[in-house]
């Protein structure tokens, strides 16, 4: 749909989760970045008032309504900031995905336990993906 609306915008969005995906993975392999007791506090809140807005928009569309800052038809200063913010959270959820990877590799977690490591990368992934991609939209519609 996006690549319909947007030429390209598909490839740059692939290309900017990725190039996070791999920057992020550099900055926690190298210690740059350390998920202490408070950084989880911090993001767990943030993806919390994350869902909290997405809750509400979804209510609200039931009744012919939503959270214009959510569309990625709205290119204003503020929808785009609000899409750098949930990239943002998104991006530092990658780094409780690696250290959580880490954690159960360190402990020897069952076997089975990799998979939920696994599919959580998966959807922290996607979920970036879908927000680059909105926000791209939101800049080309300016």
């Amino acid at each position: 749909m996006y690549e319909n609306l947007y030429d390209g915008i598909a490839i740059q969005a692939i290309g900017l989760t990725f190039g996070i995906l791999a920057s992020l993975l550099v900055c926690y392999k190298s210690g740059l970045i350390k998920p202490t007791e408070n950084f989880r506090l911090m993001v767990g809140a943030g993806i919390g008032g994350i869902f909290i807005l997405y809750m509400v928009s979804f209510v609200m569309s039931f009744f012919g309504s939503g959270i214009s800052l959510l569309s990625p038809t709205n290119g204003s200063l503020m929808s785009i900031g609000l899409s750098l913010g949930i990239v943002c959270f998104a991006s530092l959820s990658l780094v409780l995905d690696f250290d959580y990877i880490e954690e159960g590799a360190e402990k020897g977690l069952p076997k089975y336990m990799e998979w939920y490591g696994a599919f959580s990368l998966m959807v922290t992934l996607i979920w970036l993906y879908l927000e680059i991609l909105r926000l791209l939209a939101k800049i080309r519609s300016r």
